[in-house]
């Protein structure tokens, strides 16, 4: 089945109860039992939902999964995957990755001994010098958040393969359309459903794909233990953005493909950051993993100053100055005072996220009324 098709249908049927296209929103805490333990497969909201088990089967099936697990945010789903870690075990992460990631990391998950590396992972041989008989979990973002640096999926998850280590990717800048990172040979997919998924900056909630059925079964476990799950509704919206995914990509991608070929000629701007480019160090590995290079990119202004990246934030009239990503909406961005501010100033400088990188995440609007905005706010 192609990816549109998918897109439309997978995980739901008419609904058995009216015939209702839409999978409902189920909104109950409790089921009806016929006798003690005798039910219909649901007995209480936070173990099980329909609509949730719904978005469940779509987002495994999106994945080429066998096994989808949802949480109310991103962030819960990144909990419930370190939580499969015990004190001692160590960490391989990209060294450019989402701030928020990099918290939980640093300062919830490393009090409970949990030893985290952050490495170039682009640099064949260079990595790999960082794994011993304790690391037991690679974390990848790519791309990456908010440099957008492509790691070769492919080439880490064969290396780990004979190591007994869980490769874990975060594809929420590609999402499924452009990357399927299971097939790839990676354990486990992590997803911010919040963003490309959903599509439509109105809901909060996370996912996490696998398809080791032992994998599975902890997740879901945690996912009843802990709590942290998705109410019917996130989940109901979800389903409905997931509908229009193949469509809204092809319209991210393309404009910022314009985007970033138009940037690439204005004086004002330093270097730009889109794996679309041919210039993009990482553009053969997007072309052989992805299947078109995302509606994110970032740039350097020359001044290299967060004065001048603010002022040029400021003057955006399109573009939104708002936190998060892949709605249908046109957002602007400043990582270091935003979606990265928890990494400490020296950590994001050795890494090359500067004060004057600027972050797009670009909608489906008209790319020449975007590119006149880009121009407003460069040239003003």
């Amino acid at each position: 089945m192609k990816f549109s098709t998918k897109a439309v249908h997978a995980g739901v049927s008419p609904d058995k109860g009216y015939g209702a296209v839409m999978t409902p929103i189920y909104q109950t805490s409790t089921f009806a039992q016929q006798s003690p333990g005798v039910h219909q497969g649901y007995e209480y909201a936070r173990t099980h939902n329909p609509t949730r088990t719904a978005l469940q089967n779509c987002i495994a099936e999106l994945e080429n999964g066998q096994y989808g697990i949802c949480f109310s945010s991103g962030m819960a789903a990144i909990d419930a995957v370190l939580k499969l870690l015990k004190p001692g075990d160590e960490v391989l992460c990209t060294q450019d990755l989402y701030g928020g990631t990099y918290r939980i990391f640093t300062k919830v998950y490393a009090a409970y001994g949990i030893n985290f590396h952050f490495v170039n992972m682009m640099a064949n041989g260079e990595w790999q010098k960082f794994i011993n008989d304790k690391t037991k979990l690679i974390w990848i973002e790519t791309p990456t958040n908010p440099l957008l640096h492509i790691i070769d999926i492919a080439h880490v998850c064969n290396f780990a393969k004979n190591k007994n280590i869980y490769v874990a990717i975060d594809n929420t800048f590609a999402s499924p359309y452009l990357q399927r990172p299971l097939t790839l040979g990676a354990d486990i997919v992590v997803h911010s459903a919040t963003k490309y998924l959903g599509g439509h900056s109105d809901v909060v909630l996370g996912a996490v794909i696998v398809n080791a059925k032992e994998i599975a079964e902890r997740l879901y476990f945690l996912q009843n233990a802990c709590g942290a799950v998705p109410g019917p509704q996130d989940c109901f919206l979800v389903l409905r953005g997931i509908k229009t995914l193949h469509l809204r990509m092809k319209a991210h991608c393309e404009n910022a493909l314009k985007i970033a070929e138009w940037l690439s000629g204005h004086h004002r701007v330093k270097t730009i950051y889109y794996p679309g480019l041919t210039s993009h160090a990482g553009y053969e590995t997007a072309q052989k993993q992805m299947h078109m290079p995302g509606g994110m990119l970032s740039f350097d202004l020359k001044e290299d100053t967060k004065e001048a990246a603010v002022k040029v934030l400021e003057r955006f009239k399109i573009f939104t100055l708002a936190e998060s990503l892949g709605g249908v909406e046109s957002l602007c961005g400043h990582p270091a005072t935003m979606t990265h501010a928890s990494i400490p100033k020296e950590e994001r400088e050795k890494i090359g996220l500067k004060d004057s990188l600027i972050r797009l995440s670009v909608g489906i609007e008209d790319a020449d009324d975007l590119i006149e905005d880009l121009k407003q706010a460069l040239d003003t």
